[in-house]
């Protein structure tokens, strides 16, 4: 345990979030900042978020860095990753929270290869580039480190007429389990939150028109989750007291999904 600050600080860690300057990377970024972690926002093309964010995150007295690139290319894996070691100093964080969900409803006999390929590509591609360099970063860290996927409870149950995504986030519930046996033995947990619906600009077209209140309907809690509810059970994940967790996948979805 991290004694010197107490269980619940991450004074001293450095993190690199993935879609981290808005939805729920935005606010993962904010709560580990709060947590004391110097934090590195990566982001495709939304730079006046990151810049806000990330000044954000200073004036909390913490450390923060931004970056672009594109991180479903090996070559923008690797530079967001190098930029947050050779700014930060070091990696002890990665939260991957970078990725796509096609809004149209496609039944697989008529998707076409173009949406099916770049499904695949931000979806897994990015994540093992990320996964990758972040596991060769934290390797060096006689401490070890935290990686945390965010999956969706379609990786688990399937969408029908998402059948592309679906698809991708199962085999990041998959990536998760075999990478986290390949690094416990070097201190690196790896873990995915599997979220059902989150009140992001994500969701914005299926939440129009009253869908908002029906989707809320159908959760047992009655509510759809905001960015803040997944952000919190990502960032309990990377302290020292979660040091034993690992190859979970944390479902946070008010019970609409409740698996064995």
């Amino acid at each position: 345990m991290n004694d010197q600050h107490g269980p619940f600080s991450l004074k001293g860690r450095r993190a690199v979030i993935t879609g981290g300057s808005r939805g729920i990377g935005g606010a993962v970024t904010l709560l580990l900042a709060r947590a004391g972690a110097d934090t590195c926002i990566g982001y495709h093309s939304r730079a006046k978020d990151a810049e806000v964010l990330s000044a954000e995150c200073r004036n909390l007295g913490t450390n923060s860095t931004r970056h672009a690139s594109d991180v479903s290319t090996p070559a923008g894996a690797k530079s967001l990753i190098a930029h947050a070691v050779q700014t930060l100093g070091g990696l002890d964080i990665c939260v991957h929270s970078a990725g796509v969900w096609p809004v149209e409803e496609v039944p697989v006999s008529l998707m076409n290869d173009e949406r099916w390929a770049n499904t695949m590509r931000q979806n897994i591609d990015a994540m093992f580039f990320v996964a990758r360099e972040a596991a060769l970063a934290m390797e060096k860290n006689e401490r070890g480190g935290r990686i945390v996927l965010v999956a969706s409870t379609a990786g688990q149950r399937g969408e029908a007429m998402h059948a592309d995504y679906g698809a991708s986030k199962g085999a990041m519930i998959a990536f998760v389990k075999s990478m986290a046996v390949e690094l416990a033995p070097k201190g690196i947990t790896v873990n995915s939150i599997a979220p059902g619906w989150v009140d992001t600009e994500m969701c914005a077209e299926p939440f129009a028109n009253g869908g908002k209140e029906r989707i809320a309907k159908g959760i047992p809690v009655g509510r759809i989750a905001s960015a803040d509810d997944i952000a919190f059970p990502i960032v309990s994940l990377c302290f020292d007291g979660a040091r034993h967790i690992t190859g979970e996948i944390l479902n946070v979805n008010g019970g609409s999904v409740l698996c064995g």
